[in-house]
């Protein structure tokens, strides 16, 4: 619950900037009247809505399981980054339009010198922010903290160009430059919002979590004991910080409840060794059969039918995969 209420903390904080940056860029705005600065500031307003949704839903994803939701509400975060990526291609588009209507409809930009200033002040702010919630959304498993801070960086990217943009524009007065500028960060603006939008999706489809089963291989391989005849039909889904993990576990078919009980304690220790410690794991036990004995460890098994030949190695495919 501590790790819950940090994440909730910093997001607070997130809107907080968010909100004065937004009256910063709109400030900007009024003064120059320069639509690539116009840009950036309806970024920011995607900034501040996004902000507060997924202030909303790590909130509510720091709820514990209960009878409504046996797996917590963890995937909140999820719903809160798709909407974020939404609202990212959404500005994108808008920043676009309004740069192509300036293109034919060009007006008198003025006071640039003040515009630029402030840009430069809110990217450098963005990008610390960014920083901090990546850094913190990664430390405590958030994909919405990651998520916003990935968007507050690629705004001080924009914001970055901007400024190079707008110092041309300063130098040589070709109004042109700024809608071509809008039209340069409109489209960065929505591949941000598209990368995140696959990320979210791929989630909350549930695919499966190679990264987290290849960390569970590793840990498998390391620590395999004799008695691990063999383990199938592994899945690994994410629920917020929470990782659920499936799988089948072949032992020796004369194991009675009590030592299967303490092998599949073994399992879980090492399972937990390398992802979150909020882990649910369930793991059904199968016997073994003479097909296993020529690939079994326990070769001094009184059981055994058929001569110890070599040992199976976990793979991937192997551990993924069913009979």
């Amino acid at each position: 619950m501590v790790e819950e209420k940090i994440k909730i903390q910093v997001q607070r904080r997130i809107v907080g900037i968010s909100v004065l940056l937004l009256i910063g860029k709109f400030m900007a705005f009024f003064i120059t009247n320069s639509v690539s600065i116009l840009t950036d500031a309806l970024e920011s307003i995607v900034n501040v809505i996004a902000g507060c949704i997924s202030l909303y839903a790590i909130i509510v994803a720091s709820r514990p399981c209960d009878k409504t939701y046996p797996f917590g509400p963890g995937k909140m975060e999820l719903i809160s980054a798709s909407i974020e990526g939404l609202l990212i291609v959404v500005a994108g588009g808008v920043i676009g339009y309004e740069g192509i209507r300036r293109l034919f409809l060009p007006m008198q930009v003025v006071q640039l010198d003040i515009g630029i200033g402030i840009v430069a002040l809110a990217g450098i702010v963005n990008y610390l922010l960014g920083c901090y919630s990546i850094r913190l959304g990664k430390r405590h498993d958030s994909i919405a903290l990651v998520a916003g801070g990935k968007h507050l960086q690629s705004d001080t990217y924009s914001s970055a160009g901007l400024v190079v943009g707008l110092l041309v524009l300063y130098w040589t007065g070709l109004h042109w430059v700024d809608s071509v500028l809008a039209l340069l960060f409109g489209s960065i603006i929505i591949y941000t919002g598209i990368r995140i939008l696959q990320d979210t999706i791929a989630n909350l489809t549930d695919r499966a979590d190679t990264r987290a089963l290849k960390m569970i291989l590793g840990e498998l391989i390391i620590h395999r004991r004799e008695n691990w005849i063999d383990v199938r039909n592994m899945k690994v889904l994410k629920y917020g910080r929470a990782f659920f993990v499936d799988c089948d576990l072949i032992l020796p078919w004369y194991y009675d409840v009590r030592e299967g009980n303490e092998v599949c304690e073994g399992v879980a220790d090492v399972i937990s060794m390398k992802l979150s410690p909020a882990i649910r794991l369930s793991i059904h036990i199968d016997p073994c059969s003479e097909n296993y004995c020529p690939r079994c460890m326990l070769v001094e098994c009184e059981k055994r039918c058929h001569p110890f030949v070599g040992l199976a190695p976990f793979t991937l495919d192997r551990i993924t995969g069913s009979e």
